[in-house]
């Protein structure tokens, strides 16, 4: 046996350890596992009492068995006695177990706490500081409940030592990970807000964490940490490396705490503080001036902690998007890493530049470096790398340089990998559609696309050159020459062929007069595609077929042979079957006028959203664009693609950061919104009026109210649909990704579970008050927007959204069953200081549903973009229709309704006071019918309603127990649908 090591003093350890390094086989260790674990349980359960030294070893080794692999299901309570040792060794072995090994559902858990506390108010530091590792680790909400309210005392104590305090705010920050709604900082605020003052730098680097965290949900509480921030980030910028000495990574000052300030300031907009605003202009100068000095040093730690605090100072200085020298001097840094040896730098610089090319100050430095870009798509190595090059050159794309752009991206697709082709191929489309002013070089743009990457062109591309070729009579003759000559290729796509026929079909006759293209050789070369086709291409070349008819009558006997033939009539498949006859009989019995009107050309296309844009939206990554880019491009020049440079608010849209479908695409075309004026803004106070009469005519609030129609268009086999029917969309919307909900959002709406009026969401700069009203299944919504500022609010946009199940989507060939249908009028883009604007929303419910839908708020405030979602309070007792019922009734309906997926029940603590006023004030708020003398015990409360929706209604009947002594409820919902019960029961809960 080698060498037992001393360790610690517990030899049985070490010997144990080494006996199962050496075991031969599995079968060894577990055997000598088993023997250990029972010795361990003798041990424990022995009449001799063991001491704190035998404690700890025996500890040891079963935190080691469970560390193997093995469970582990005695030894808690030795662990727990452990904690009470005035040892450090033994209390840091119980600690350590606790953490590892302890449920946070154990029963142990209120003898942890118990020690923790003693711990705690030991003022012994290294004792506080096992404790509160201990909660940190364990971070359950008992732990949270218990000492939530005295860590931030122990945080903030002028007595409490540095690293006591470095591990509270840690500690603090797992917790309020973990159960936000407990650590309530309240009068603490200043005081964590000023440790970023404290003298000791690991206090600052463990204290901002924690500030940070805070401010994400509470900017407002917050916001005096900007000041102390920036005042921290100059001292530390401004600093020699020998000046922070205990604190320097590499020549570098306390890069850590650098990073972590620089990311705090993205939590808020520009400082309005002269004073406080230039200070940081001057850190992020000399950040970029450190920047190209020489380095101190060649390793490679240096260069990351340099360059860590660069990136986090260039992307503090895209959030502020208002300092155009700045902006222009973090272009020309990233340039310079473009060619850098370092991929990982080649990769961030490109994936930050992206983000500048769409900054009106830096977009024209950012295309400086087109050709170092073009190269980089060329010749990088990482895939990834040659992601983020056509990224940005999708992002710095304008008309200046867009068929330079285009023309490498369509030579890049030769040889692009096959995971990217497809988003490629998409940006190819829109860029050459939003910049065509030759729309004879669009037309070629596209068939090229088709050509080398035919695999990859979607539907929504070539269903887009179609409709752009349509809608443009001056480029229709030169794309049935050019989609002709394609065709003549011995291989081409199926993409192409469905493009030919359709093009073919509509303006073949514009280049029949050259002997080369007659009807009969035009004909002849799309029926040679046919039997190498699919079924939907085939039913488009017969639809192409019958509009030859029209187009050409000498082709009519030829033509009919075809549809006659055995091929066609008898064909297997039903729809090319069904075709065929019908085209022969239509072109063989109806006279020349009724078949030039059956068969005349297609009508324009309404001008909607690209559905390419939709495309590509769902790819995720950066390269996604704002729905409302191509829209502006449409208004400069007043053509489809529109005229003009890239600029002003254009300028502003980011492409590279919307990476999911747009929230308000609405396939269906039930989002068009219902006229309603809007209301005028307030001149006093705001929002004063927004309950009043003033604002919304209730007697007529749902008098017209119907439920939204479906649009019934359809995508017909033989020609390409829009998918998308949009209404175009406000100018200059910032096409940011919608952010997640607000951490606040289900309490939000669980005030207005009960209640129909209110002020749903209010901070310093905006107030949304709600108004609204239920019938049935149907309900109208209206949103008051109030500007609490002296500033006004720019590209004020709203967007909602059904997450889920809930959200709305259409297939070629059926439509997903939806659960709601909600439409959302638009929104003044502009709303004036202390002004405020309304917007309606109609709602339909069509089936029970539990998720609300989302409302999403972009604006621009100061330069700022301010981004913002909320639940909307739509729930599914809002469709209750109340019923009455007598005694004898109600408890018959309770009884056939005894089914346990039925019935939800849940037993819960009051959390406010048990005044039968209030719950009967709240049951009625429900929606539900209060039904008095019905429960034997007068002291309960029943009720009873019907949930109505399109497709269904939902007999819901609850019952309400409440226990005045023991401060206890008992709610019991029991409905025909056990999704209904489930949901009500938890909306519930949250009220009493």
């Amino acid at each position: 046996m080698p060498a037992v090591s001393k360790g610690d003093g517990m030899r049985g350890l070490a010997v144990f350890i080494s006996d199962i390094r050496n075991c031969k086989s599995k079968e060894a260790e577990i055997k000598r596992i088993n023997k250990e674990l029972a010795n361990i349980r003798s041990k424990f359960k022995g009449d001799k009492a063991l001491d704190g030294y035998s404690k700890k070893k025996y500890v040891c080794k079963l935190l080691f068995i469970f560390l193997l692999g093995h469970d582990i299901d005695f030894g808690h309570m030795e662990a727990v006695n452990l904690l009470s040792s005035n040892k450090y060794t033994e209390k840091q072995i119980g600690y350590l177990f606790i953490s590892v090994l302890v449920n946070s559902n154990s029963e142990l858990i209120r003898l942890i706490n118990n020690a923790i506390k003693n711990d705690l108010s030991s003022r012994n530091p290294t004792f506080m500081c096992l404790a509160l590792h201990c909660i940190a680790n364990v971070g359950s909400r008992e732990m949270a409940e218990a000492f939530a309210g005295e860590i931030p005392r122990i945080l903030v104590a002028g007595d409490t030592m540095d690293s006591v305090k470095q591990s509270a705010a840690l500690c603090l920050l797992r917790l309020y990970k973990t159960s936000p709604d407990l650590v309530l900082m309240g009068e603490w605020t200043s005081r964590v807000v000023h440790l970023l003052n404290d003298q000791h730098m690991g206090v600052v680097t463990a204290a901002i964490s924690l500030i940070t965290c805070l401010s994400q949900k509470n900017p407002d509480e917050f916001k005096t940490c900007v000041s102390l921030a920036v005042s921290r980030l100059s001292r530390i910028v401004s600093s020699a490396s020998t000046d922070l000495q205990d604190y320097t990574y590499y020549f570098v000052p306390a890069p850590w705490l650098s990073c972590k300030l620089l990311r705090l300031l993205q939590c808020y907009p520009p400082p309005e503080d002269g004073a406080v605003k230039g200070r940081l202009v001057e850190c992020l100068e000399t950040i970029l001036n450190k920047a190209q000095e020489p380095p101190k040093s060649k390793k490679v730690q240096h260069s990351n902690a340099k360059n860590a605090i660069l990136f986090e100072a260039i992307s503090l200085i895209i959030h502020y998007d208002s300092e155009p020298n700045l902006l222009v001097r973090a272009c020309n840094q990233l340039g310079q890493f473009l060619q850098h040896r370092e991929t990982n730098l080649r990769y961030l610089a490109l994936e930050s530049m992206c983000t500048l090319a769409s900054s009106e100050f830096s977009h024209e430095a950012v295309k400086t470096h087109i050709e170092t870009v073009i190269n980089a798509l060329k010749t990088e190595r990482d895939v990834s790398v040659r992601q983020r090059a056509a990224d940005l050159l999708y992002a710095m794309c304008d008309r200046s340089n867009a068929k330079q752009i285009v023309a490498e991206m369509l030579s890049y697709l030769d040889t692009a990998d096959y995971s990217i082709r497809e988003e490629m191929v998409l940006k190819v489309a829109i860029l050459a559609e939003k910049y065509a002013v030759d729309y004879s070089w669009y037309v070629d743009t596209i068939l090229n696309l088709i050509r080398i990457a035919g695999d990859y062109v979607s539907e929504e591309v070539w269903y887009r050159v179609i409709q752009i070729v349509i809608n443009r009579d001056d480029v229709q003759g030169y794309a049935a020459k050019t989609v002709f000559e394609a065709l003549q290729a011995p291989a081409c796509h199926e993409n192409m062929v469905k493009v030919g026929g359709y093009i073919l079909g509509e303006f073949g006759n514009l280049i029949a007069g050259d002997p080369r293209s007659s009807p009969l050789v035009q004909f002849n070369l799309l029926h040679s595609k046919f039997h190498l086709c699919s079924v939907p291409t085939r039913a488009l070349l017969l639809s192409a077929y019958i509009k030859f008819i029209n187009l050409f009558p000498e082709t009519k006997s030829t033509i009919q042979e075809v549809l006659r033939s055995d091929s066609q009539i008898r064909n297997s498949d039903v729809e090319l079957q069904q075709r065929a006859v019908e085209y022969l009989k239509l072109s063989s019995i109806a006279s020349t006028d009724v078949l030039a009107t059956v068969l005349e050309e297609m009508p324009p296309f309404p001008e909607r959203e690209s559905s390419i844009l939709a495309k590509l939206k769902k790819k995720k990554g950066p390269g996604a664009v704002s729905v409302n880019e191509l829209e502006e491009g449409k208004r400069e020049g007043g053509e489809l693609n529109g005229g003009g440079e890239r600029g002003g608010d254009n300028s502003a849209i980011a492409a590279s950061n919307a990476s999911t479908p747009s929230p308000s695409a609405d396939l269906l075309g039930l989002r068009t919104g219902l006229p309603v004026s809007a209301a005028p803004p307030s001149a006093g106070s705001l929002l004063v009026d927004v309950f009043s009469e003033a604002g919304v005519n209730d007697d007529g609030f749902l008098r017209d109210l119907e439920p939204p129609t479906e649009s019934s268009d359809s995508l017909l086999a033989e020609g390409p649909g829009d998918s998308d029917s949009t209404p175009p969309p406000p100018p200059s919307v910032v096409s940011e990704e919608p952010a997640p909900p607000l951490p606040e959002s289900d309490e939000l709406l669980n005030k207005f579970v009960c209640k129909n009026n209110g002020v749903l969401f209010e901070n310093q700069l905006l107030q949304i008050g709600i108004k609204s009203e239920y019938r049935q299944n149907l309900g109208r919504m209206y949103l008051f927007y109030g500007n609490k500022t002296s500033v006004q609010f720019l590209t004020f946009t709203t967007t909602v959204t059904c997450p889920g199940e809930l959200q709305s989507h259409i297939l070629h060939i059926y439509t997903c069953i939806i659960q709601l249908n909600v439409q959302a009028k638009p929104v003044e883009p502009l709303i004036e200081g202390g002004a405020q604007v309304q917007q309606v929303i109609n709602i339909e419910s069509l089936t029970d549903f539990c998720d609300a839908p989302l409302l999403n708020i972009k604006f621009r405030y100061g330069g700022a973009l301010q981004n913002l979602t909320l639940k909307l309070p739509v729930t599914i007792n809002k469709f209750f229709q109340p019923t009455e019922m007598a005694s004898h009734d109600f408890f018959q309906r309770w009884k056939q309704l005894s089914q346990p997926q039925q019935e939800a029940q849940k037993i819960f603590k009051a959390n406010n006071a048990m005044d039968t006023e209030v719950l009967k004030a709240k049951l009625l708020g429900l929606g539900m019918a209060l039904l008095e003398n019905v429960d034997p015990n007068p002291e309960n409360f029943v009720c009873a309603g019907v949930i109505q929706s399109k497709a269904q209604q939902v007999g819901s009947l609850l019952r309400l127990e409440p226990n005045a002594h023991a401060q206890m409820y008992r709610l019991t919902v029991r409905s025909s649908k056990d999704t209904v019960s489930k949901r009500l029961c938890e909306l519930l809960a949250e009220q009493f």
